[in-house]
This record gives structure tokens, C-alpha cells and sequence, in this order.
């Protein structure tokens, strides 16, 4: 590989094992190593991970090493899901979805499975982390984003201490979930409901569905909004939360349906939220299902296997029985 990119053995080596972070090289020659690997025959979805996985080094290394008076790389960038199940992959080993249908070939001697920290590390990570969701709690309006997103990934500490914090932090943010339609916190609320269902508490997401999503236009739009920044319908990097206030003008109605029901299926502890936003985004764009046929005839055969069990709150059933129609409706 290293005679094949062109670098001499030493530096390929300190790339595989992280010694050399990649992040380091020169911009012009990683754009060459990324178009010499995708001429060799590299998965050019694999090659797309390349971006999020060096952010993810980016947030790991600044929580585990953080610099004074430096900026958190979370504080000014919006991160995308695909960062997120990076930094996952560091942290628990689960690998990202694109990289487990990917094909592995058996390497000579030990290689680890996983890109995981060690757990003195991931210790550190953790500790950092939330220190930096407080501290930025405290900074009021300025630390909104820094705080979201770091008490999300919080979430991934299944330690029982962790766990503990992890619950007196989100439950303290509670009153946020009640609060109707859009507000300055909505996005807030929106990851504190979804870090509780990762703890097992369903009733705050069925809350915000509720009271910070039905019947409000504005709060409809930021939710199609972040889903669509979240699986790569937007595909811009966004500085702050602000762009969730934007119309839809700027996101690919057909890729963002694609997402929302492979997501209906992977995740069934977010059903209810999966499937309101199926609903609002299938009640304004009522053509979607005549884009994709083959996706439509087997998101309608989900959906009426959804229907046919019990445990499905009763909004779901309603929106989950409209989505079932709009999908059969434009397909007869």
C-alpha cells in the first residue's frame, strides 16, 4: 500500500496505527491520497467516512487533551450522525453501519477490531465531557450547542455512575420537553428526549412529540430540518443550530425519506419519532412515494406490520395508519 500511494513505509504504518494522525498531512497531499485510493479500487462510501472519522479524532482528542482558552470543536459545528457513530466506534466498538456491510480482508498478526480507547482513555473522555456540558450550561444562550451536543454524547457511558449523572443531568433539562412548539431550546429538548430514550425512559420523547412538535409549523420544519442534516440530506456544514429554522428549501426530500425509513427499522426505540416525521414529511410532499416505488412498496409493508402489533402509542398508530395510506394511495 505504501508503494502503491506513493510515501515511504514508516509513514503508512504511522497511519494505520494512529501514531501519525492523518488530520496531520498537508491538505493538497491527503486530496491526493484519497483520489490515489478511490483509482486503487477503495469504496468510495468508505472514503467519504474519511471526513467524519478525522472530526471524530478532532472531539476525542480535544475532550481527552483539551487546550486553554482553545475553542471545543463541538461549540461551533453542528455534528453529523456519521461523526457521532465514529466517535461511538471509539468508545463501545460498534462499528459504523457503512463499514459493517463492507467487506474485511484477515491481516497477518494482531490486529484490533476496533479502533476502541483504552479505558483509561475513555475514563478521561467521559470525565472531560461532562465537566464541558456544565461548564457550558452555565455560559447560559452562548454554550447551547456545546452543551446539547456534548450531554448527548454523555449518553454513551453505560457505566453506572456515568449512568446516574447522565439521569440527573437530562431530568434536570425536563422542563425544556414541556414547553410548547419552538423555542430557543427546542433542539435542546429534541436530544435530551432522545438521550433519555437511550436510557430506557420513552414517555419524555412521546412528551416532546406532543407538545414540541404537533400542530406547530415552525417546530415541524426544524424537526424535517435536523433529520435531514442528520442523514445527509443537507449536506453543508452548519455552524450552529439556526439553519433548523430555515423552509425546506436546501435538502433532498428523496434521500431524507430514505433515511427516515431505513431509521424506522434499525431503531425501534424511536418509532414514535420516526414516524411522526415520516408523517409531516409524506403529508407535504404527498408525491415522495412515486420518486422511489420499490422503497414506498416496502415502507407500506413495514408500516402494516407496525400496525398489526400492540405497544404503539396511540398519535403513532394514527400517523403510522396516514403514512400507510399516502404510501398505498400513490402506488394504485
Amino acid at each position: 500500500m505504501a508503494e502503491a500511494i506513493g510515501v515511504d513505509l514508516a509513514t503508512w504504518q504511522g497511519w494505520e496505527t494512529g501514531r501519525r494522525p492523518l488530520a496531520n498531512v498537508k491538505a493538497g497531499a491527503l486530496l491526493n491520497i484519497r483520489r490515489r485510493l478511490l483509482a486503487l479500487g477503495a469504496d468510495p462510501h468508505v472514503l467519504h467516512l474519511l471526513d467524519p472519522a478525522m472530526d471524530a479524532d478532532r472531539v476525542i482528542t480535544s475532550t481527552i487533551h483539551p487546550e486553554i482558552n482553545d475553542l471545543h470543536p463541538l461549540a461551533s459545528w453542528v455534528h453529523t450522525r456519521d461523526t457521532a457513530h465514529m466517535i461511538a466506534w471509539a468508545l463501545n466498538g460498534t462499528a459504523p453501519r457503512a463499514l459493517v456491510r463492507s467487506a474485511t480482508t484477515g491481516r497477518r498478526g494482531p490486529v484490533a477490531k476496533a479502533p476502541l480507547l483504552p479505558t483509561s482513555d475513555r475514563d478521561v473522555f467521559f470525565a472531560h465531557l461532562r465537566e464541558t456540558a456544565e461548564s457550558a450550561l452555565r455560559a447560559g444562550d452562548g454554550g447551547l450547542l456545546l452543551h446539547r451536543q456534548t450531554l448527548y454524547l454523555c449518553s454513551y457511558d453505560r457505566g453506572s455512575e456515568a449512568t446516574s449523572w447522565m439521569v440527573h443531568a437530562l431530568h434536570g433539562r425536563r422542563d425544556l420537553i414541556s414547553a410548547r412548539g419552538w423555542t430557543p431550546h427546542w433542539a435542546t429538548a429534541r436530544s435530551t428526549a432522545a438521550a433519555l430514550v437511550r436510557l430506557g425512559d420513552r414517555q419524555p420523547l412521546l412528551d416532546f412529540i406532543e407538545r414540541g412538535l404537533a400542530d406547530d409549523d415552525s417546530a415541524e420544519i426544524a424537526n424535517l430540518n435536523y433529520w435531514a442534516y442528520w442523514l445527509g440530506s443537507i449536506r453543508e456544514p452548519q455552524p450552529d443550530d439556526g439553519f433548523m429554522r430555515r423552509g425546506p428549501t436546501n435538502w433532498e426530500p428523496v434521500r431524507l425519506l430514505r433515511g427516515l425509513a431505513a431509521g424506522l427499522q434499525q431503531a425501534p426505540a424511536y418509532m414514535d419519532l420516526y414516524v411522526h416525521s415520516l408523517w409531516a414529511l409524506l403529508t407535504t410532499n404527498r408525491w415522495l412515494p412515486l420518486a422511489d416505488p420499490v422503497l414506498a412498496d416496502k415502507l407500506a409493508a413495514h408500516t402494516a406490520r407496525l400496525l398489526d402489533h400492540d405497544g404503539i402509542s396511540p398519535r403513532a398508530r394514527r400517523e403510522l395508519s396516514s403514512v400507510h395510506y399516502v404510501l398505498r394511495e400513490n402506488r394504485t
